[in-house]
């Protein structure tokens, strides 16, 4: 445990200016609020803030972050408070304290929810001050070191895990990439330590193996560019279990064959000498192509810049080798924490270099404010964080930093929300191409929008950032909202009609306080996904009137044209997101169709024959009178299935194939249910107008000589 002289020499090291009153104070005020407080490991539990004040002296940062990684658990786990701190340490460093501490108060069914909260709240800290994240990682760092020490083995996996999924990333999208492969591996050692002690084993081996080979290769690259007139540093490391484990997984290849075990980093003085460097080494030793980035003139999201080549280097040996200046190297060591090692210099150039780094900081806080709850958030942000990248372009030339995976959807989301929510196509390089086009490096995207465009739930399946995947569920919860209340607003009218009452806005307000709804349209909505029941409604607004029985009848009128004008109106196949067809059943215009809700979903639409409406008879105040309601001027096709028993011969199936275009069907999908030596069972999805257009096909498949029969399925 560091002493506190030891602590304040620290910091005094690389900032002569802090304030070495403030660490004391705080050193002795942590160590008398935690007192006899023990740790899993037995050892005071002080001495847990002393080691995270110690990593953040690594990360060579200012007075109030080392105050505040002493004091951040003073409130969580002694009688500390807000006041206390911000009168003795100031409101800077109580508030950074306040952003640290955990939600103990708050009380969550599940941990998954309790972790989620916790994270809301520690990334809305963090907008305000990114120096609440880097006291939050090296507290995480601390507890992952000592990990060991807990008893419980559901604990340890359940911490390991959420370091893997939250606090690794974090630190990787800041740029601390020794915080983040310290963390990868700790965990990667809890979670999987049977992969990892093989590979420890293979890399001992492959070491001996290799013997020096690191330090001579390093020298021999010194030396051949310093040759070149370059003054350099050149630095050989060994990779983590952890890192290499996983370019082996995602890869699908051996330790032998990974190029980049061993990495070799150049230090040069500045960017030209940065591209001098490298044009010394692809000429002496040979690149292995497709190996080079150039993340200078494109940096990385988290401000990362360096040139990366793989070649055959010297002794024949692949060799990844990234090339820096020594400003980018502390950048590519300590991340955002490089911010406070320039801004005493020059605070202006170093807020506009580091000001990208937190663009996505503040998607993820835009995401936060739309967000549906706690666990939809984690999700988007674990999107925004596991991510290789992509650079695209606009044909204005801006640069679009994607995910690797990332679609034109996600590439519109990133411009602007609305650019998103208003796509219809896009142009890749200057052709026509389908929106789940993965994108590569150097594509130039060109977004088609429409006014009348709005997001489709499909989107969803393809799209790779959480920005997109947050919109895009936003956008669906605000028309499903609309439609949800559209809905309702039939429905009740169809219920206060057969009651032989009037019914407006200003009648159904006087439900809203029995029901405690908000507003008419937050009722009407209700009705309409299904939560609440028309006859409910009914009931508070005419309380003397006699409750309806749950005696319906499916044989009512519940469909035909002569239906009342309160009944739910089918448009078509895709008539919204609160009214969905039932799965299987494939109802057609034509045939009488009825409306069961489903609560918190709305009507799923029933043809009036399925034998799935059984289970719904004792239920029958769900039924909803239902009917079509098609344009004839502009029709529409349906989906809908056939069962056909053909003769097992030489043609048959292109028979039956011909016929079904020749009346105007398409076939989207067709399998084979079972064959023997005469006959076989086809299973065929076709599109259709409406009934009387599937009866005509039906019976001219039962024309066919090679047909023996045409059936419906009904489930």
């Amino acid at each position: 445990m560091l002493r506190q002289y030891e602590l304040v020499d620290r910091v005094l090291g690389y900032d002569p200016k802090a304030d070495e009153a403030l660490i004391n104070r705080a050193y002795v005020y942590a160590m008398k609020q935690h007192g006899s407080q023990k740790r899993a490991s037995g050892d005071p539990y002080f001495s847990h803030p002393i080691e995270v004040a110690g990593i953040l002296t690594d990360l060579k940062l200012d007075t109030a972050t080392i105050v505040t990684a002493l004091l951040h658990d003073t409130i969580e786990d002694t009688g500390s408070t807000m006041d206390e701190l911000t009168k003795l340490f100031g409101p800077q460093v109580a508030g950074l304290v306040d952003g640290v501490t955990k939600l103990t108060r708050i009380e969550l069914t599940s941990e998954r929810s309790k972790q989620a909260e916790n994270f809301r709240k520690f990334l809305l800290a963090m907008s305000n001050d990114i120096r609440v994240l880097l006291v939050k990682l090296a507290d995480r760092l601390h507890n992952m070191r000592t990990l060991h020490f807990i008893a419980s083995a559901e604990k340890r996996q359940r911490i390991a895990l959420e370091t893997m999924e939250i606090y690794a990333p974090l630190a990787g999208r800041m740029g601390i990439q020794e915080i983040r492969e310290e963390l990868e591996d700790l965990a990667f050692k809890e979670l999987n330590p049977e992969a990892r002690e093989a590979l420890i084993k293979r890399l001992n081996e492959f070491r001996e193996a290799s013997g020096d080979s690191v330090k001579k290769i390093a020298d021999e690259i010194k030396a051949k560019l310093e040759e070149g007139g370059l003054s350099c540093e050149v630095i050989g490391r060994e990779k983590r279990p952890y890192s290499m484990w996983r370019k082996m997984e995602r890869r699908a290849i051996s330790l032998e064959q990974l190029s980049d075990i061993f990495g070799f980093r150049v230090i040069v003085d500045d960017v030209p000498d940065c591209y001098r460097a490298l044009g010394a080494l692809h000429t002496t030793w040979p690149m292995v192509p497709g190996r080079f980035k150039d993340y200078i003139s494109t940096p990385k999201a988290n401000g990362y810049r360096s040139l990366h080549t793989t070649m055959i280097g010297p002794q024949k040996k692949r060799a990844e080798v990234q090339i820096r200046t020594l400003k980018m190297h502390e950048v590519a060591e300590y991340g955002i924490a490089a911010h406070w090692l320039y801004k005493e210099g020059n605070e202006e150039d170093a807020s506009g270099e580091f000001a990208g780094t937190f663009r996505w900081l503040r998607q993820l806080i835009e995401m936060l404010e739309h967000g549906a709850s706690p666990e939809e958030f984690l999700e988007h942000t674990k999107l925004q964080m596991f991510s290789d990248q992509v650079f695209c372009f606009t044909p204005n030339g801006l640069l679009i930093t994607l995910p690797r995976g990332a679609t034109p959807i996600d590439f519109a989301y990133a411009v602007h929300t609305e650019i998103g929510d208003t796509c219809v196509g896009c142009k890749i390089n200057g052709r026509h191409m389908p929106l789940r086009t993965r994108l590569e490096n150097g594509d130039e995207v060109e977004i088609i929008r429409s006014q009348a465009q709005r997001p489709s739930p499909a989107w969803e399946a393809f799209v790779a950032t959480g920005k997109a995947r947050s919109a895009i569920r936003r956008s669906i919860r605000a028309t499903k909202q609309a439609e949800f209340g559209r809905l309702g607003r039939q429905i009740v009218k169809s219920a206060f009609d057969a009651a032989g009452r009037e019914v407006s806005d200003t009648i159904l307000e006087r439900a809203l306080g029995p029901l405690r709804k908000s507003d008419v349209n937050d009722l009407l909505a209700s009705v309409g996904d299904g939560t609440l029941s028309p006859q409910h409604v009914l009931q508070t607004v005419y309380p003397e009137d006699p409750a309806p029985k749950n005696g319906r009848k499916r044989n009512i009128k519940s469909n035909g044209k002569d239906e009342r004008d309160g009944s739910v109106r089918v448009t078509g196949r895709a008539s919204g997101l609160a009214i969905r067809f039932a799965p299987d059943m494939y109802p057609l215009p034509g045939e009488r169709i009825v409306g069961i809700m489903m609560p918190g979903e709305g009507i799923t639409i029933y043809p009036i024959d399925a034998p799935a409406l059984e289970e719904f008879d004792g239920d029958t105040l769900r039924w909803i009178d239902a009917t079509w309601d098609i344009d004839p001027d502009h029709p529409q096709t349906f989906p809908t299935r056939l069962r056909v028993t053909a003769k097992n011969e030489v043609g048959s199936l292109g028979h039956i194939a011909t016929l079904i275009a020749d009346y105007g069907s398409n076939i989207s999908n067709l399998s084979l249910a079972q064959r023997d030596m005469d006959f076989y069972d086809i299973q065929i999805d076709i599109e259709v107008r409406d009934l009387k257009h599937l009866t005509r096909i039906m019976s001219a498949l039962n024309g066919l000589s090679c047909v023996n029969t045409v059936v419906r399925p009904r489930r």
